[in-house]
């Protein structure tokens, strides 16, 4: 019998449709990229980060080293796993699932094909004694073997096609913030052309919460892989830039992943204005889906996404221990790092502007 928690990792495929063949695990070569992008849209479990334009974009921006596999029956692909080794005097060295990204893991069609590439996953790590092997898992329960890490959750929404029903489906004070923003008279700009707007507003919500801001050139090439799929919007009040926001669009759903903003935001209800803006945006454009992205329970940013009634999913993220005895905490939340948080909130801000792309790299 199938393990509980390995039931909803997959999505199979009926028995007369698999085929008999023998799965063989592979490598990813550079000839194999539109056989495996066209696996990731087709799949139910697919996402984003499962695109090899992430790939690119980390292997462009950060100096991780790819290791992505797949296993494939006649010719034909049937199971993902994307992950990259990283190793830095921060974390040591270990193989994620995948970095930066909110969801990694393995994707299958079948148990077989999933256990295969889980398998060489796992033996890639020990044969390369890294300290951890960390799968991002959206669902699916704890693997066996694995220590679970429980501090993540998503958020997220489904829209109708009316951005009028979907105002009156917020939650009444809510709807009273999203009011009092358009009546300061706050307006957006969206494109692709008002990046430096958005990445100095970023920097500077970064530097105040105390965490290394990403290197400009993440979100240069985020534009130049996804193209479309990356919307950059810009919230005003009256000719100055106070919240911004970068956010992907995939299959349906939309995903604002980086938030930037001046402290005045708050005060103007620019936070509200700039969700509701990119909700509505999703909405008129036919999307089924708004993603608000993951947040670790017990922070602002969990009881800001709560606010607006959205569906909470634990994240089943979870990693296999090598070297490492106890799973790791690298989370600004950790004691261990209040105190450089705030000594970094307090940094001049072209001194974290210089040292937080390096610092960042560390993280996965």
């Amino acid at each position: 019998m199938t393990p509980p928690s390995l039931q909803t990792m997959h999505s199979p495929i009926p028995d007369s449709l698999v085929s008999s063949a023998p799965l063989v695990v592979r490598a990813l070569e550079s000839q194999d990229a539109e056989r495996w992008d066209r696996f990731v849209l087709q799949h139910p479990a697919g996402t984003f980060f499962h695109q090899l334009a992430w790939k690119r974009v980390l292997e462009k921006t950060f100096n991780h080293q790819a290791r992505y596999l797949y296993g494939e029956r006649d010719g034909r692909i049937v199971a993902v796993a994307p992950a990259f080794m990283v190793s830095n005097w921060m974390v040591g060295k270990c193989l994620v699932s995948s970095p930066l990204a909110s969801y990694g893991g393995i994707i299958a069609e079948d148990l077989e094909a999933e256990m295969a590439l889980l398998e060489c996953l796992k033996r890639q790590a020990q044969e390369q004694q890294v300290d951890y092997l960390e799968l991002r898992n959206r669902g699916g329960g704890t693997l066996p073997g694995f220590v679970p890490n429980p501090r993540y959750s998503s958020f997220s929404m489904a829209l109708s096609k009316d951005p009028e029903a979907v105002l009156k489906g917020l939650p009444k004070d809510i709807r009273y913030m999203i009011r009092k923003a358009e009546k300061a008279d706050l307006r957006v700009r969206r494109g692709p052309e008002l990046l430096d707007e958005f990445y100095r507003l970023f920097a500077i919500n970064m530097r105040r919460l105390g965490t290394p801001v990403f290197p400009r050139a993440l979100f240069v090439n985020l534009l130049e892989e996804f193209g479309k799929q990356i919307d950059v919007l810009v919230v005003y009040a009256g000719s100055e830039p106070v919240a911004s926001a970068v956010s992907f669009l995939f299959r349906g759903t939309m995903h604002p992943y980086y938030i930037g903003g001046l402290p005045v935001a708050r005060d103007l209800a620019a936070n509200n204005f700039l969700w509701w803006e990119l909700m509505k945006f999703a909405s008129q454009s036919g999307m089924n889906t708004f993603d608000f992205g993951r947040s670790k329970k017990g922070t602002g940013a969990y009881a800001f996404k709560k606010k607006w009634n959205p569906k909470i999913t634990d994240l089943s993220y979870q990693v296999f221990l090598v070297k490492r005895k106890t799973a790791p905490n690298f989370s600004p939340a950790n004691p261990k790092f209040e105190l450089a948080t705030q000594v970094w909130s307090r940094l001049p801000l072209w001194l974290a502007n210089r040292l937080g792309p390096r610092v960042v790299s560390w993280i996965p």
